[in-house]
């Protein structure tokens, strides 16, 4: 028996999807926004860099194996909200310790069933994410957009997600200590870290330049996070200060942070690139590698002109930035994931060259 509507999510131009709600029933304004991975939803839910954002599922069954302790990409979801097609709360898992629903009434995100995301994706994808609201089936059109226009997107999602203090992972004695800035890093790239023998010192996002000196890091990397990185300025100036002293590596908003320290340009994408297929080539070697993204913002490749940094990697799918470099400082970075769980892991390698950087200075 088919469950009776009872919320609706409504977009700013009065577009609106009527559906089953699940997980917390508070109402919520938020960017509208579409990912295409066909697994993977705890790790989307808890990654950090969905702060402020409702997530629409292209892969039209979510729950299905339910909720486990060690997927999780930070220990406080901070999601906007999900749409999805269908919702199952009788996951089939022998790790699932809890559903997804509940998991969305603990950290208060509220999400919606049984909507028709093909249009929903489709309306993303030809005429760009867009404000919308995860509202009462009852609440009329008018006013729920209303509310949108009254809403003033906050600026503070990195602040809102980074840790405030200092904390360290890996052993001791490991060959390399790494310092890195967490403006809403994933917590797999700190397994990839010491699993590739670093120690890591995740520091808050505002860490002043002398205080990672005092660290004595051999490299720094410069995590993924939300928002638009031109309200990261003090990590920009970080990467300034330091830039040719330690080895460097950016991923996602680390990338667009270090191209701007560089002198680059950022801007919005149409509806961005979230999800595990995009295929980026490496314009060094002319391979091919399978990726996961979640940005919404791009670097501008023609800023990048007169400047040190070189781009190393395009998207086949739109030609945007997807790597750059500067061989002479030490820096690299990528616009995708090269630790993305559950995948893929083409990109993997990544971290090996973050490793020869350090090596090298070492022995230099």
């Amino acid at each position: 028996m088919r469950e009776a509507i009872d919320r609706k999510l409504v977009l700013e131009d009065g577009d609106e999807y009527p559906g089953v709600g699940f997980g917390d029933g508070r109402d919520a304004v938020t960017e509208v926004v579409f990912n295409t991975s066909p697994v993977g939803y705890q790790e989307i839910v808890s990654d950090p860099s969905y702060t402020y954002q409702t997530v629409v599922f292209a892969y039209p069954l979510i729950g299905n194996y339910g909720i486990a302790k060690d997927d999780f990409e930070t220990r406080t979801p901070t999601i906007g909200g999900l749409a999805v097609r269908e919702y199952n709360d009788l996951p089939s898992n022998w790790r699932s310790e809890m559903t997804l629903g509940e998991l969305m009434k603990k950290y208060g995100i509220p999400g919606i069933s049984g909507i028709d995301t093909r249009r929903l994706v489709r309306s993303i994808r030809d005429r760009g994410s867009r404000m919308g609201i995860l509202t009462g089936a009852d609440v009329p059109t008018e006013e729920a957009v209303e509310k949108i226009r009254a809403y003033t997107p906050p600026h503070d999602a990195v602040s809102k997600v980074s840790r405030k203090n200092i904390e360290v992972y890996g052993a001791p004695d490991a060959k390399f200590h790494v310092v890195a800035v967490d403006c809403g890093m994933k917590e797999n790239i700190v397994r990839c870290l010491c699993r590739k023998g670093c120690r890591v010192t995740v520091v808050p996002f505002d860490t002043r330049p002398a205080e990672v000196e005092t660290l004595k890091p051999d490299g720094i990397f410069l995590s993924n996070g939300p928002g638009d990185p031109t309200d990261v300025m003090p990590v920009v100036g970080l990467v300034r200060a330091l830039r040719g002293k330690h080895p460097m590596f950016g991923i996602c908003l680390g990338h667009q942070m270090i191209s701007l320290a560089y002198g680059g340009r950022t801007y919005k994408l149409k509806f961005g690139h979230r999800g595990g297929n995009h295929p980026v080539r490496d314009l060094r070697t002319g391979k091919i590698e399978m990726t996961s993204q979640n940005h919404s913002f791009a670097v501008d490749a023609g800023s990048l002109e007169g400047t040190d940094l070189s781009v190393t990697h395009v998207n086949i799918l739109d030609g945007t930035v997807e790597g750059v470099e500067c061989a002479r400082d030490g820096v690299f970075s990528v616009q995708y994931h090269p630790e993305s769980a559950p995948g893929p892991e083409d990109s993997g390698h990544l971290f090996d060259s973050f490793i020869s950087l350090m090596e090298a200075r070492r022995r230099a």
